[in-house]
């Protein structure tokens, strides 16, 4: 099974860049994609640039309506993923709580809805 997680945190509120945290962060998310890829469930992962980089597409009578931003105001944004394939959701749910933003922020992990 496949399992979505995302990656919640405040901006701002976890290690920085220039920072000596930020090394030892970084290098936390390596061992921890390294262990991953090692135990054959990493299918894909990736970073998202900060919110202010972001777009909200909505159809309005027929015609696209963008804004600029995340749609939902929140103080938590989605800042990656890790994609997994694992045995089942306790698997998975092992795995999210080893990301290194989890002690920061949020990860909330969802199955892949297969269409067959």
């Amino acid at each position: 099974m496949q399992f979505l997680c995302l990656i919640y945190g405040t901006e701002g509120k976890d290690p920085q860049p220039g920072t000596e945290e930020f090394g030892a962060y970084m290098q936390e998310y390596e061992t921890f994609s390294a262990l991953c890829e090692q135990n054959g469930v990493l299918v894909n992962a990736n970073a998202l640039e900060p919110v202010a980089t972001a777009s909200t597409v909505t159809m309005e009578n027929g015609k696209p309506e963008i804004m600029d931003g995340p749609f939902a105001e929140t103080k938590e944004q989605l800042g990656g993923y890790y994609l997994l394939d694992c045995k089942d959701l306790d698997e998975a749910l092992e795995y999210a709580a080893k990301i290194p933003t989890a002690k920061y922020g949020r990860v909330e992990v969802r199955p892949i809805m297969v269409f067959e």
